[in-house]
C-alpha cells in the first residue's frame, strides 16, 4: 500500500469518527431518558465504532511509516494490529452488556417510549447504514483490512440498531418491559459476533496465514513455457500486500541473465493476476530429466 492511500484510510476514517460519536452520542442520550437498556447498550456500541477509528487512526499512523533498519519489511502490520484491538474492545464491551442486561432483567425497569426515542433510533439507523456502506466500499477500493473489518463492525451495528427499535415499539403496543432485556442480551451477541470475526480476519495475517491457494500461484507460473515445474510454494500477507516464496525449476542451461529476466516477469505476472502487490521470493533448481518421475508438487 502506497502513502497515497494512508492518506485516504486516514480522512476516511476522520469522517466516520465525527459521524459515529455523534450517533453514539445520541443514543446513549436518548436512551437515558427513556430508560432503555437495550437503545443505552446500542449507544454504547456505537460508542466503540468511535473508539475503533481512534485505535485504527493510531494503527495507520504507525503503519505508513516507511522501512527501516528495525522493520526491513515495512510497518503494515500496525493497521493488522489495531484491527486485533478492536476485536478485544468489542469482546469487553460484549460482557459488559451482558452483565447489565442480567441486573436488568432480575430488576426490569419500563422505559419511556415516545414517538421522538423512535424517530431519533430512525435517523441514526439511517446515518449508520450510510457510514457502512460508505467504509466498506473504500476498504474494498483501498485494500484496507482496518475500513473493511470497522464497517463489519458497523453492520452489526445496524442490526443491533433494528432489534432496538423493534422493542421500543413493541414496549409502545403493551408488551412486556422484560423484552428490553432480552433484546440487550442480543446486542451483546452480535457484538460477540463482530469480535468473534475481526479477530479472526487480524489474526490470520499476524500468523502468516496462508492468503493465495499454491494450485492458484502454481497455474499462474506453468502458463511460462520456460518453466518445468514448481514447488515449495508459502505465501502471507493481507489484502493489499502478499509475499509468496517458491522453487522454480527451469532448464539447467538458462543462463543467469534470462532466468533473473523471467523471475521479474513471473512476479508482474502474479501482481496482475491476484491484483495485489506481490513480492516473489524465487529459488532456483534446475531441472533435469529424472525430475519428470519424481512428480514434484
Amino acid at each position: 500500500m502506497d502513502t497515497y492511500n494512508f492518506g485516504k484510510i486516514k480522512k476516511i476514517l476522520w469522517i466516520i469518527l465525527i459521524a459515529n460519536l455523534c450517533v453514539a452520542m445520541l443514543k446513549i442520550m436518548i436512551g437515558y431518558i427513556i430508560k432503555s437498556t437495550s437503545l443505552t447498550a446500542d449507544g454504547f456500541h456505537s460508542l466503540t465504532d468511535g473508539s475503533s477509528n481512534i485505535v485504527s487512526l493510531i494503527g495507520i499512523h504507525f503503519a505508513s511509516k516507511p522501512v527501516d533498519a528495525d522493520h526491513p519489511y515495512g510497518h503494515s502490520k500496525f493497521e493488522t494490529l489495531a484491527g486485533l484491538f478492536i476485536a478485544v474492545m468489542l469482546f469487553f464491551l460484549g460482557l459488559r452488556i451482558i452483565s447489565s442486561s442480567v441486573i436488568k432483567l432480575l430488576h426490569p425497569i419500563v422505559p419511556t417510549v415516545n414517538i421522538a426515542s423512535i424517530s431519533v433510533l430512525l435517523i441514526t439507523l439511517i446515518i449508520n447504514i450510510y457510514i457502512s456502506k460508505y467504509e466498506y466500499n473504500q476498504g474494498k477500493r483501498l485494500n484496507s483490512i482496518l475500513l473493511v473489518s470497522d464497517s463489519l463492525h458497523t453492520k452489526s451495528d445496524i442490526s443491533i440498531s433494528i432489534g432496538v427499535l423493534f422493542t421500543l415499539i413493541s414496549i409502545r403496543l403493551g408488551a412486556p418491559p422484560i423484552i428490553d432485556s432480552i433484546a440487550s442480551l442480543t446486542v451483546s451477541i452480535f457484538v460477540m459476533h463482530a469480535a468473534y470475526k475481526i479477530f479472526t480476519e487480524t489474526s490470520g495475517i499476524l500468523v502468516d496465514q496462508a492468503v493465495v491457494a499454491p494450485e492458484e500461484i502454481k497455474s499462474i507460473i506453468l502458463s511460462f513455457p520456460q518453466v518445468k515445474n514448481v514447488h515449495k510454494i508459502r505465501s502471507r500477507g493481507c489484502n493489499h500486500s502478499i509475499y509468496i516464496d517458491l522453487h522454480l525449476l527451469l532448464e539447467g542451461h538458462m543462463s543467469i541473465e534470462s532466468s533473473h529476466k523471467l523471475m521479474h516477469e513471473i512476479e508482474e505476472k502474479l501482481c496482475f493476476a491476484l491484483q495485489k502487490s506481490v513480492q516473489a521470493h524465487i529459488h532456483l533448481e534446475p531441472f533435469y530429466e529424472k525430475s519428470r518421475s519424481q512428480n514434484i508438487s
